[in-house]
């Protein structure tokens, strides 16, 4: 572990929750909870955490080519259900793994305190195997912002945002996410407004 010393100056939303607001008319965006990995004076990027992808890990290996049919059907429960979700509009066809500090290569970078992405074939490989971190999910693209975007959006009430729970980051009922992120905040989803905010 002690090469892992990538440090970077932490973004102010960085580590936090982004939850949609009612008036979210965006439907890649509508009812989404969204992890923010870095934000800067140049952007933002982050991950959709309650959006389902209908690809299995077993395609995922598959169309890599890390293993083959009849290795597939061999793989454990484990692996084979090991969740993919929707990252977001951004590069779909690419994928990322959020996942705990616990399993760290030289293409891991921290985005929380105990969090950490890695988008390259060795994170993969290892799930595959079963050596991989004790914290994990796959993303297929991810959601974006240009310089100011995103601040916009937040100030035109489009997102409320709190600090991120690494429970509910990893947790995999996707069902009621959003609804439980409100609560991380105190509220109840009929308590929201679209003109919330504006006078």
């Amino acid at each position: 572990m002690a090469t892992f010393q990538k440090k970077r100056e932490r973004g102010l939303l960085d580590g936090q929750f982004l939850i949609a607001m009612p008036g979210m008319f965006d439907s890649n965006f509508s009812r989404t909870v969204i992890f923010v990995c870095a934000h800067s004076n140049d952007g933002a990027m982050g991950f959709v955490l309650n959006r389902p992808q209908r690809l299995t890990f077993p395609d995922v290996l598959l169309h890599l080519r890390i293993i083959d049919q009849a290795q597939a059907i061999r793989l454990p429960g484990v692996t084979r259900d090991f969740q993919i979700q929707t990252g977001g509009p951004v590069e779909t066809g690419r994928g990322f793994v959020l996942h705990s500090d616990d399993y760290l290569s030289e293409s891991s970078i921290p985005v929380s305190d105990d969090i950490c992405m890695t988008a390259t074939l060795d994170i993969v490989r290892a799930i595959s195997r079963g050596e991989g971190p004790s914290k994990a999910m796959m993303m297929l693209g991810y959601a974006g912002w240009g310089a100011g975007q995103l601040e916009n959006e937040i100030a035109s009430n489009g997102w409320l945002n709190c600090p991120a729970s690494e429970e509910l980051i990893f947790d995999r009922d996707l069902g009621d996410k959003y609804d439980r992120a409100l609560a991380l905040m105190g509220v109840a989803p009929a308590m929201l407004s679209v003109d919330a905010g504006h006078a």
